[in-house]
C-alpha cells in the first residue's frame, strides 16, 4: 500500500482524488494541501465518505512530513510543479505530477538534474499518452503500418474562454497567463502521444522548435458579451495570440506541427495524425489510410466509405488495456486515460520499475512553452532544444506506456 499526500485541491486536483486516486486500491491519501480552506475541507469530506481520512494542510511542505508519506501527488498551477517536485525527490518522495507548461529552461534543468541526484521516482502524468486513438495509431506504426513515419501532427483545440476569462473569480491560474504570455503553454496533450511514437528522448531528439501567434482578439470580444464581467476582465488586454502554430524539427528528420487554439469558439480536438509513406492516421475521424486503399481523386466517396474505419483495427491494434477496459474505468476520467495513467505510475512505484513517462520527457515536453514563447518574440526564430538527456538519447531503449 503506498501512502500519499495530494497538492493542489481545485477542479482538476479534487476529480482526480475523487474519481482516479480513491479507485486505486493500493494507495491510501494520508495529507492533503491547498492554500484554500474551503477546497482541503472538501476534499477530506470526500475521503471520510470514502472511509479514508488524511490531514489538511495549507503548506505542501507539512502535507509531506506527515509520517510514511511515499508519495506526492502535485496538481497545483504550472508555475509551482517544479519547486514542489524538486522538494518532494530531495526528500526522497516519488512524485507524479500533473501535466502543464514551464516558464524557463533553468526549471526544465533543475528538475532534471534533481531526479539525477536523487534518483527519487519521478512521472509526468501525461493522461493523453493512454488515448485510445493515440495507442491504436502508435500500435499501427509499431507494425510498420505507415511505413516510414515523416510527419505527425497534433493539437490543444479547446474552448476555454470561459475558464480562462473567470479564472480570477474561480480562482484559476489561467487568466494571468494569458494576460501576460504569448505562447504555447499547455503542448502535451498533443505532443506526449506524438514524442511516444517518435521515441523522442530514446533513439530520437527534438532539435528546434519554431512558432507563430495570431492576433489576440477571442477573449477580449468574449467578455463584451458577458454581462457579469468584471471591471478586470472588461480592461485587461490579453497578450495570448488566439492561435499558435509551433513547428518541431527531430534528429531523425520528422517534422511534427502543434497547434494551441483555446481562445475561440470551436468544438474540442486533438487532431492526433501520423504520415508516413505506407499510409495515415486522423484522429477527428478515426481513419486509416493506407497506400492502394482508394486513388486520391475520390476525397468524397472515401470519406463517407472509411469514417471511423479505425473501428475495424480495434481488435489486433488495441493494447490489453483498452480491450478490457472497465465501466469503471470509463467513468474514472476522460474516457479512461486518467485512470490508466495513475495506476501505471502507482503499478511502478510498487514494482520499482522505471516510470512510463520520465523527468527528461518531461523537461523536454515543458520547454516546448518556454522555446515557443522566445520564437514568437523574435518572430518565429528557430530555437535550439536542449538535450536534458546529454547525449543518453542515442542509447536509450523505446519505452512505450503499455505492451502493445
Amino acid at each position: 500500500m503506498i501512502k500519499a499526500c495530494v497538492i493542489g485541491l481545485g477542479q482538476r486536483g479534487h476529480m482526480l482524488t475523487r474519481d482516479v486516486l480513491l479507485k486505486i486500491d493500493k494507495l491510501e491519501i494520508v495529507s492533503v494541501c491547498d492554500v484554500y480552506e474551503d477546497r482541503i475541507e472538501r476534499t477530506l469530506e470526500t475521503l471520510k465518505n470514502a472511509n479514508q481520512t488524511a490531514l489538511g494542510f495549507t503548506d505542501y511542505k507539512e502535507a509531506m512530513a506527515v509520517e510514511g508519506v511515499q508519495a506526492a501527488f502535485i496538481f497545483t498551477d504550472w508555475s509551482t510543479h517544479t519547486e514542489m517536485a524538486v522538494y518532494a525527490m530531495e526528500h526522497g518522495i516519488a512524485v507524479g505530477s500533473e501535466v502543464g507548461c514551464e516558464y524557463s529552461l533553468e526549471n526544465c534543468y533543475k528538475l532534471v538534474k534533481t531526479w539525477e541526484k536523487t534518483r527519487t521516482p519521478y512521472m509526468f502524468m501525461e493522461n493523453c499518452c493512454w488515448g485510445k486513438d493515440e495507442l491504436l495509431a502508435t500500435s499501427a506504426a509499431r507494425k510498420n503500418m505507415f511505413g516510414t513515419v515523416v510527419h505527425c501532427a497534433g493539437s490543444y483545440s479547446h474552448d476555454l474562454r470561459k475558464e480562462v476569462s473567470y479564472g480570477h473569480v474561480n480562482r484559476h491560474y489561467r487568466f494571468d497567463n494569458y494576460k501576460h504570455r504569448n505562447c504555447d503553454n499547455y503542448p502535451t496533450h498533443e505532443f506526449g502521444p506524438i514524442a511516444k511514437l517518435l521515441d523522442i528522448n530514446r533513439g530520437n531528439r527534438i532539435l528546434t522548435v519554431s512558432s507563430f501567434a495570431s492576433k489576440a482578439a477571442g477573449l477580449e470580444d468574449y467578455i463584451k458579451t458577458r454581462e457579469d464581467a468584471t471591471d478586470e476582465m472588461k480592461n485587461t488586454k490579453f497578450l495570448q495570440g488566439d492561435i499558435v502554430t509551433t513547428v518541431l524539427t527531430c534528429a531523425n528528420g520528422e517534422t511534427v506541427t502543434l497547434r494551441l487554439d483555446t481562445t475561440l469558439p470551436r468544438s474540442y480536438s486533438r487532431d492526433f495524425t501520423v504520415r508516413g509513406t505506407k499510409g495515415m492516421y486522423m484522429q477527428d475521424v478515426n481513419m486509416f489510410f493506407f497506400d492502394g486503399d482508394k486513388e486520391y481523386f475520390e476525397p468524397v466517396n472515401f470519406y463517407k466509405e472509411s469514417f471511423n474505419n479505425g473501428e475495424k483495427y480495434e481488435a489486433d491494434l488495441l493494447p490489453d488495456c483498452w480491450k478490457n477496459i472497465t465501466p469503471e474505468e470509463i467513468a474514472s476520467g476522460h474516457g479512461g486515460m486518467d485512470f490508466f495513467a495513475y495506476n501505471a505510475f502507482v503499478d511502478a512505484l510498487i514494482a520499482g520499475d522505471e516510470m512510463p513517462i520520465d523527468v527528461y520527457d518531461a523537461a523536454t515536453w515543458q520547454a516546448i512553452s518556454v522555446l515557443s514563447e522566445m520564437s514568437i518574440a523574435q518572430g518565429g526564430m528557430p530555437q535550439a532544444m536542449p538535450d536534458f538527456t546529454n547525449g543518453k538519447w542515442q542509447t536509450r531503449p523505446r519505452k512505450d506506456v503499455c505492451e502493445f
